[in-house]
C-alpha cells in the first residue's frame, strides 16, 4: 500500500535543474542528483564521498529505453570520476548514502547487486553494467535493514524523476484497462503516469502504412532492433510491458499507422480513452 510521504529537497546552488539533495526527514537513507556539467561543484558536497550506491541516468539515439548504469564505491565521487572519463552516454547522476555514512564496503555491494536484479525486473531501463553482481555474504538482520533501505531510496529516485524501481502495471480493476485493435492488430493496456503503458503479448502489425508518421516509424524500427518487437506468425508481438510517452504513440506503434490514440484506445464497453479521461 503506498501512503502519503513528506520529502525534503535542498537546491545547494539554488536552481531546480542543478544539484538536488532528497530526503524523508524522519529516515537514515539520503540521494544526492546532479548533472554532469556540475561535477566539479557537487565535489564540494561530503555526501558525494561517503560509501553507497550510485545510478548514472542517460539516454542514447539508437536504444528504445532510457539507460542506467549501476554501481557501488567506498568514495562514490572517485568511482563517479571514473565513469566521467569512459562512459559517454550519462547525463545525470544519483547517489544514495545515509545520512551519517554508516554503510560499509559489504552494504554498498549488496545494494549494488540488489538495484540492478530489480532494475532488470522491472525493465523500465536498459542497464549498461557488462556483467551482473555478485551478492555478498551478509547477515539476515542486516539483509532485511538494506531492503528497509531500498524501499526509501525507491521512493527518492521516483521522486527525483527517475522511477527505475516503480512496477509499470498500475490498474487494478478491468474498468482501467484500455484496448486498441485493428486489422492486424490487437493490444491492451493502461493510462500511467507516465505514459501508455501497453502490455506484454500485445500483437503489433506487420506493415506499415505509408503515411506513417516518421518518429513513429525510427521507434518501431528501434523496438524491432532490440527485439521488444519481435516477428511472429505474421504479427510483432510485444515481449515486454513498455511504456510509450503518449496513447498516439502506443497506438500507432501498435496499427502501424498514423493514429490518435485518445480515439483508438477503448474500455470493455467500447468508450473511448477521450470519452473517459478528457471529458
Amino acid at each position: 500500500m503506498t501512503k502519503p510521504q513528506t520529502i525534503q529537497i535542498f537546491l545547494p546552488d539554488g536552481s531546480p535543474t542543478s544539484i538536488r539533495e532528497a530526503e524523508l526527514t524522519n529516515r537514515l537513507v539520503k540521494a544526492i542528483l546532479f548533472p554532469r556539467n556540475k561535477l566539479q561543484e557537487v565535489a564540494k558536497r561530503d555526501m558525494v564521498h561517503f560509501t553507497g550506491v550510485y545510478f548514472l541516468f542517460g539516454s542514447t539515439e539508437d536504444s528504445a529505453k532510457p539507460i542506467v548504469y549501476i554501481g557501488e564505491g567506498e568514495d562514490c565521487f572517485t568511482r563517479i570520476q571514473a565513469h566521467n572519463r569512459n562512459k559517454d552516454f550519462w547525463t545525470h547522476c544519483v547517489i544514495i548514502a545515509t545520512k551519517t555514512d554508516e554503510y560499509t564496503k559489504t552494504d554498498g555491494k549488496y545494494l549494488e547487486h540488489y538495484c540492478l536484479a530489480k532494475a532488470k525486473e522491472i525493465g523500465r531501463y536498459d542497464t549498461d553494467n557488462d556483467t551482473g553482481s555478485k551478492k555478498p555474504s551478509i547477515s539476515e538482520s542486516r539483509e532485511y535493514d538494506l531492503l528497509d533501505n531500498f524501499e526509501t531510496a525507491k521512493i527518492l529516485l521516483a521522486t527525483l524523476g527517475y522511477p527505475i524501481f516503480e512496477e509499470k502495471r498500475k490498474a487494478k480493476s478491468n474498468k482501467e484497462i484500455f484496448y486498441c485493435k485493428g486489422k492486424n492488430a490487437d493490444a491492451k493496456g493502461e493510462l500511467t503516469d507516465d505514459g501508455f503503458l501497453v502490455y506484454k503479448d500485445a500483437k503489433a502489425s506487420f506493415e506499415e502504412t505509408k503515411g506513417i508518421n516518421k518518429w513513429i516509424g525510427i521507434l518501431r524500427k528501434k523496438l524491432i532492433e532490440e527485439q521488444i518487437l519481435k516477428a511472429e506468425n505474421g504479427f510483432y508481438i510485444l515481449q515486454q510491458d513498455y511504456i510509450f510517452n503518449s496513447p498516439s504513440a502506443a497506438a500507432a506503434t501498435i496499427l502501424g499507422r498514423s493514429a490518435n490514440g485518445w480515439k483508438e484506445w477503448k474500455d470493455k464497453n467500447g468508450i473511448t480513452l477521450d470519452e473517459l479521461k478528457r471529458k
